[in-house]
């Protein structure tokens, strides 16, 4: 038997055990049992769950069983229970009780169960077999990976605890004096609101550090269920006289209509949403008035993390990029906090009765698209309260939300009319994450350019899988031969250029320099689109230069990557970060499509700072505007410069997970391992360095400032060795700089 349980939550008066557990063959199937100190049986819910990771580790393949559990049973604090397990006679114990879970919570005790679990026989065959099929450097590559990911579970509401503001902070807030004061009203619609929810929230209002607001509650609860007494008795407990105002409406006139009757009471200068059983933080609208001041906006929004049922665990932190409209297009990423400006909301309209369910996302496209300057505040400013009818932990439970949410994307890309028609909007990787699909009647040339040096069985693989699976048809290929050697490298060229007429190989016959070669490939091209692909790629998913397509004849859109997977479909490039380890770095290197990434982001279509050349299109008339790659970017860093110097003008890129390819890395070139390379390598990464000072300093707009930059999986900050928005600087680069 193997077994793990990957985590333990006690919310309320109970607890919920997740985990799996694998017998000796894939159909061998557990059984539990839950019982307390008194050896006496206590009634549990039992739930199977999916585990493909779990499978294709254990018996190398994905099989159709289900080897996750969620098991949930009542508990009373300060007592011990027990999970018994039973799988092909073998059985296992586990014992719970407060002490054990802090304990087993901990930074050291996972990363202590992280090394017994790489030192584990079955670790080790699976290594052994990965090795046989992909080679030692891959091994190493990806076993440094696993080994560097040891330190970044750290429990979030540890992490929290260190991070968020202290006493003298917030007493320092209280006595801070604006240039400019704005009123907040604070706009709650309330239906049958538990008094214990709606007494924390008001709580966690009254308490700012910030004071000039009003509370606007409008109250649709039916059946005697209003809060009128409680919200008269509140007013008299707290003698906080005319800071509250509440309307029984009488009837529940729908989220949207009583959100819109609380904003017709609003007299502030910005308006504020906030849920009636959620809480937000002290220093809440502090952090937006000084936003305000700062700089002079006129939309807002924060991070957020989760509160459960008794307000005594927060969990599950999204930490957000700045405004992100292709992120928007894919999943109401913004949420809470949300503020706006009341001049905005009158122009951009109230919400719609049409859109319940998702209202709040067709309020957030209708306001953005109006604003004139949207401000992300990279700090947690909302504790949403996590229960089980509530979509922010049980999506499924209001599946009619995200149908609406698909309404009110649509809406919104015909009202700006930036995109090509939309044919249908599906469900992504998750409810709530969308995937749209475009009418795109005119498909313009699109020039495929890809430097080749021998490989010339790598480069056939990578024209033959677009020519025979690709449904985008109007293609060209420029081959840009650089210095083969190998007499059938030429024979091939010869070969394919008189089977396909669409295939031609032009010579490059000075030194490797990667950006002079693009370049010159470009010269040949005869489409006013460019698709920038290296010879070690291959096609996987048919509709992926469509898709890809669809995004970049945008007038706004520069560039579009691609998702790239190693063969052993783990993922090698799934958006670029500038700031990774230094410099820029591909995120979520090494995870696999069964595993979940950060908010589903390796699998969700957004913006991004940079995506890799290895499989990028771009306008003929933008890789010209931008003066195309610079030569003296020879081989590192070449193509994020050429992200760079796009988005300095002002245009997108956008990565498209859709659009899918494997990705043999470099086996034309080899890795930078002797000398010279990693000195050539070091003193282009200091020419980057030099060109991009302000994002290096400042930290990606499209990543957070409370997340990592020395690994790609989106963990938290490493206190211990990373201070909040501070960059990270590889010590072998500052001589050169």
């Amino acid at each position: 038997m193997k077994h793990k349980v990957d985590y333990v939550r006690i919310r309320e008066n109970y607890i919920t055990l997740n985990g799996w557990v694998v017998g000796k063959k894939p159909t061998s199937q557990p059984s539990f049992r839950v019982y307390n100190s008194k050896m006496e049986s206590v009634d549990f819910k039992y739930v199977k769950t999916r585990r493909d990771d779990v499978s294709q580790v254990y018996f190398g393949k994905v099989y159709d069983e289900d080897y996750g559990f969620d098991i949930k049973f009542d508990y009373k604090r300060g007592e011990d229970y027990y999970l018994e397990i039973v799988v092909d006679n073998q059985k296992k114990k586990i014992k719970y009780n407060e002490e054990l879970i802090y304990k087993r919570s901990s930074v050291a005790y996972k990363r202590m169960e992280k090394l017994k679990d790489l030192c584990n026989m079955e670790t080790v065959r699976v290594a052994f077999n990965f090795m046989k099929k992909n080679g030692l450097r891959a091994l190493i590559r990806k076993s440094k990976s696993k080994i560097q990911g040891m330190d970044n579970d750290y429990e979030y509401s540890e992490w929290y605890e260190k991070t968020k503001p202290t006493k003298e902070e917030l007493d320092a807030q209280r006595e801070e004096k604006f240039e400019y004061s704005p009123i907040f009203s604070i706009v709650i619609p309330l239906y049958a609101t538990p008094d214990n929810f709606l007494r924390e929230l008001l709580d966690s209002i009254l308490v700012q550090t910030y004071t000039n607001f009003e509370v606007c509650l409008a109250d649709g609860s039916e059946n005697g269920n209003d809060k009128e007494a409680f919200v008269k008795k509140y007013i008299e407990e707290k003698n906080i006289g005319s800071k509250i105002k509440y309307n029984k409406l009488g009837k529940n006139l729908g989220i949207a209509g009583n959100t819109n009757e609380a904003l017709k009471m609003a007299s502030g200068d910005y308006i504020v949403l906030a849920d009636h059983d959620d809480v937000i933080t002290e220093n809440a609208l502090y952090e937006c008035a000084k936003a305000i001041n700062e700089e002079n906006c006129d939309c807002l929004y924060s991070d957020e993390d989760k509160l459960d049922m008794d307000g005594g665990s927060l969990f599950d932190p999204h930490f957000k990029p700045d405004f992100n409209i292709d992120l928007l297009e894919s999943v109401n990423y913004i949420c809470h906090l949300f503020v706006v400006k009341k001049e905005l909301v009158d122009v951009a309209g109230m919400f719609d009765a049409a859109f319940d369910g998702a209202q709040d996302y067709d309020f957030i496209f209708r306001v953005t698209e109006n604003a004139k300057k949207i401000v992300h505040i990279p700090k947690v400013l909302y504790h949403w309260r996590c229960h089980m009818n509530s979509t922010a932990s049980n999506p499924q439970s209001k599946l009619y939300a995200f149908e609406a949410g698909a309404r009110a994307i649509k809406a919104h890309i015909e009202r700006v009319g930036k995109s090509l028609p939309v044919e249908k909007i599906d469900k992504g990787v998750d409810y709530g994450i969308y995937h749209k699909y475009f009418i795109m009647e005119d498909k313009p040339l699109l020039s495929i350019i890809i430097p080749n040096k021998d490989h010339r069985e790598d480069l056939d693989l990578a024209i033959r899988s677009i020519m025979t699976k690709s449904s985008y048809k109007n293609i060209e290929f420029i081959v840009v031969e650089n210095n083969s050697t190998d007499k059938k490298t030429f024979d091939y060229y010869d070969k394919i250029q008189k089977e396909f007429d669409n295939v031609k190989v032009v010579r490059w016959e000075r030194e490797f320099n990667y950006s002079l070669i693009n370049n010159f490939g470009v010269g040949f091209a005869n489409g006013k689109y460019l698709f920038f692909l290296n010879n070690d790629i291959e096609l996987i998913n048919p509709t992926s230069i469509e898709e890809m397509m669809w995004y970049a004849v945008r007038e706004d859109v520069g560039i579009v990557g691609a998702r790239l997977l190693y063969n052993d479909d783990t993922i090698q490039h799934a958006g670029v970060v500038i700031g990774f380890g230094g410099v820029a770095g591909h995120t979520f290197i090494g995870l696999s499509e069964v595993e979940n990434s950060y908010f589903h982001r390796a699998l969700t279509l957004q913006d991004y700072s940079a995506v890799t050349a290895a499989a990028l299109i771009t306008k003929k008339s933008v890789f010209e505007e931008v003066g195309g790659f610079s030569e003296e970017l020879a081989v590192a860093f070449n193509d994020i410069d050429f992200c760079m110097k796009v988005r300095d003008k002002d245009y997108l890129v956008v990565y498209n997970p859709y659009a899918l390819f494997y990705h043999y890395e470099s086996k034309s070139r080899g890795l930078e391992d002797s000398p010279e390379k990693v000195e050539r390598f070091n003193r282009e990464t200091a020419t980057f360095m030099k060109r991009w000072p302000e994002i290096l300093a400042k930290g990606d707009p499209y990543y957070n400032p409370n997340l990592t930059l020395r690994k790609s999986n989106f963990a938290l900050r490493d206190l211990l060795n990373e201070k909040i928005g501070e960059p990270y600087i590889d010590e072998n680069i500052k001589k050169y700089l």
